[in-house]
């Protein structure tokens, strides 16, 4: 099976943390579970143009949520911070 780089790079986290490291130019993706840090700096250079740093993964476990009277979770996901090299910026759109 072959992967694209967009199947490794499910979107773009825009939260109040990720805001607050774009100024050490780093920023937040969802990312594939099984994707390591290899395949997500490959497919951010790929996808964007930028040059990449370094990559930290973080798995996030999902939330235990009840609708009405039954029991459900959250799917669990990965987060990836990325830092870039000095003077790339990625432009959201």
């Amino acid at each position: 099976m072959s992967r694209t780089h967009y199947s490794i790079i499910k979107g773009f986290r825009v939260t109040e943390k990720g805001s607050r490291l774009g100024a050490q130019n780093k920023y937040l993706f969802k990312v594939a579970r099984d994707a390591n840090k290899v395949e997500i700096g490959k497919a951010i250079k790929a996808i964007y143009g930028v040059g990449v740093i370094s990559v930290n993964t973080v798995s996030v476990r999902g939330k235990k949520k009840r609708v009405r009277y039954v029991m459900g979770k959250t799917p669990d996901w990965k987060k990836a911070i990325v830092t870039l090299k000095e003077g790339d910026r990625i432009e959201l759109k």
